[in-house]
């Protein structure tokens, strides 16, 4: 054993088995691991109340399990990460600083400062991959590209050779001694008094913790696996692995999970099961697409924000908050979009196939904002994770080459026949339509008056009639579509004639550049960077042909601008891709003046995606916050 003094700064890395940092630390002296909570930094992603609630019940399973070993996990609550690690190594005199990497573009950008300020004053820091398979900068084509469709990402991923890489905990820990500014995990602030009778609720369902994420995978490899491909898409029990939570606060390591099935998958190849076979395949590629969000945040990390493709920068959304209202509470008259919603509030946690139901109908009937929908997603879910988030939704509005068409609509109706055919799903979350009949479950509007006598429900009254009709929602997105080619022809023709047009976008008037190609920046040499160690994301406009995607069938696809590059390389001008440079050269030359930790709300339908909307982001965020504090029991209230 070395005799460094080592301070462990855990994150989403909350368990004590395949921890890269925590093993490399254990095996170089003595540790001091420590939590540290800075809600300011957290900006506009702070955690909603259920991942707040689970995030304690994981860090105090941690600290039990770290104190068995020998070394306590110390809380610090600060207002800066970097002054709390500074304070950390002058008390117990540190001669490193370890942690595992972090992909979301808030905390690329914060790892990437404090790493280097560390550096700066001359102490040792190391980085390691506990996320993923794969690092981001580890996949690209053959032309050094990066990846911007899941399945050539993906095959990809699975022609690489993988380590068989499994840290075991380590048997004992040796505690660095020193004094800091500690707080307990209550002072923390991660629950207030309030939510705690909602949250008991959560105990009953869920048990988090690193611990038991051992205990779910294993049930769930032995006996749900197996009819995984099957049972993948019913809304009931035991149809999916419920690790997202767990993977999302790393409880539980992906390798791990990766070759757990993987081990299955080479059983039931020898076996000749076909079905446990191709039940695998699914499985994985649904751990390939929680990859694949992180390769796209670290790669293209201005997502949070806008679009990957530059097809929605004109899009004319509708910025209804009564819209945006009637989703939240499950009020559209939609049963299988309500009945989603409402168990969303209710629980944190709706099923994959609902959340593609509910955000598309966000997007397509009543054209909100994808960034509204996103936000909320993250502040009502248990498993809220941002890198998932934009892929989710991004996925749903058209803004991915191999995503949704813009134009596509699928009804509720015909989903719920397909998805919840006897209508149990709706009845349990819209106990006001459970006399409904099957027949009409999905579509109670049409049924007749004397079976909404019989079944109780009076429309426009206990439930509410359609928000909005499908043949009239169509009508409008196929409107907005037109709008939006018209608005992109006119700035195009504008500014070929060298005009300044003026587009309302949520990138302080930086254009949508072509998907551009990436170049790892390289760092200058020190004795802190290890092979392990983080890259920094740089990005490099070559001349790429746009990825091939069907584009609307009422317009064909615009080629992109591919000329920025000499325009950038103009010294004292301002550069229109300056978001796709490093994401932390970017951050820091902006001055966080961009939207970065800012969720803007847009001002009126008509405004473009994008814009600086104070003053409906705080109306908006009002109503949320006065909605939540009155259903503290944890159902919809409205």
């Amino acid at each position: 054993m070395g005799s460094n003094r080592t301070i462990v700064w855990f994150r989403r890395d909350l368990r004590i088995e395949d921890n890269p940092a925590l093993a490399a630390a254990a095996k170089d002296g003595s540790v001091f691991p420590v939590y540290i909570w800075c809600p300011k930094e957290e900006g506009q992603f702070y955690p909603g109340r259920v991942s707040r609630w689970w995030l304690k019940q994981s860090l105090s399973q941690l600290r039990q399990s770290l104190k068995s070993l020998g070394a306590d996990l110390l809380f610090i609550k600060t207002h800066s990460t970097l002054a709390a690690l500074l304070e950390c190594i002058a008390a117990i005199k540190a001669t490193k600083v370890v942690f595992n990497h972090l992909y979301d573009p808030v905390s690329l950008v914060r790892d990437h400062n404090i790493k280097e300020k560390l550096v700066e004053l001359g102490f040792s820091v190391q980085s390691y991959n506990g996320d993923l398979l794969y690092e981001p900068w580890e996949i690209y084509d053959e032309r050094g590209l990066a990846f911007t469709t899941f399945d050539a990402y993906w095959n990809k991923c699975l022609q690489m050779t993988m380590e068989p890489v499994s840290l075991l905990p380590p048997w004992r820990l040796v505690p660095a001694e020193g004094e800091v500014d500690k707080c307990s995990i209550e002072e923390l602030g991660l629950e207030d008094e309030s939510e705690k009778p909602s949250n008991a609720l959560l105990g009953r369902a869920w048990s988090p913790g690193w611990s038991n994420a051992e205990q779910i995978l294993t049930e769930f490899v032995e006996r749900h696996l197996p009819q995984y491909s099957k049972n993948r898409q019913k809304l009931g029990e035991n149809s999916t692995s419920l690790l997202s939570p767990y993977l999302h606060f790393g409880e539980l390591s992906v390798r791990k999970i990766f070759q757990c099935v993987r081990m299955k998958q080479l059983l039931w190849a020898k076996d000749a099961n076909i079905e446990g076979k191709d039940s695998v395949s699914f499985f994985l590629r649904a751990i390939g697409f929680r990859e694949y969000s992180r390769y796209l945040c670290f790669n293209f990390p201005f997502t949070h924000e806008r679009s990957l493709l530059s097809n929605l920068k004109y899009f004319p959304w509708h910025a209804d908050l009564v819209h945006f209202k009637a989703w939240r509470q499950g009020r559209t008259g939609y049963p299988l979009v309500d009945a989603g919603m409402r168990e969303l509030w209710a629980t944190g946690w709706i099923h994959n196939r609902i959340r593609v139901i509910v955000s598309s109908f966000a997007v397509k009937f009543l054209l909100l904002p994808w960034r509204w929908g996103m936000k909320y997603f993250w502040d009502t879910l248990l498993d809220a994770d941002l890198e998932s988030d934009i892929l989710g939704w991004q996925y749903i509005s058209g803004s991915l080459p191999d995503g949704h068409e813009l134009e596509r609509m699928d009804s509720p109706e015909i989903q719920g026949s397909k998805f919840d055919p006897e209508g149990e799903y709706v009845r349990q979350w819209l106990p006001e339509l459970a006399r409904m009949p099957t027949e009409w479950i999905h579509h109670p509007w049409d049924a007749p008056l004397n079976v909404h006598k019989a079944a109780g429900v009076e429309l426009g009254l206990n439930y509410p009639k359609p928000i909005i009709d499908v043949d009239l929602a169509r009508e409008r997105l196929t409107e907005a579509i037109f709008k939006m080619w018209e608005m992109e022809a006119a700035a195009g023709d504008a500014n070929s004639n060298g005009k300044s047009e003026v587009v309302n976008d949520n990138s302080e008037n930086i254009q949508t550049s072509p998907i551009p190609k990436v170049v790892l920046k390289e760092m200058t040499p020190c004795l802190t960077n290890s092979l392990n160690d983080q890259r920094v994301p740089s990005f490099q406009n070559g001349k790429n042909c746009p990825p091939s995607r069907k584009r609307s069938k009422y317009v064909e696809e615009r080629q992109y601008r591919d000329d920025l590059r000499d325009h950038n390389n103009e010294a004292g001008t301002s550069r229109p891709d300056e978001d796709l440079c490093s994401t932390a050269e970017s951050s820091a030359s902006k001055k966080q003046t961009t939207s970065v930790f800012s969720f803007s709300v847009p001002q009126s339908c008509s405004l473009s995606e994008g814009g600086h909307y104070s003053d409906l982001k705080r109306q908006c965020q009002e109503q949320i916050d006065m909605e939540q504090s009155s259903n503290k029991d944890g159902a919809m209230g409205y």
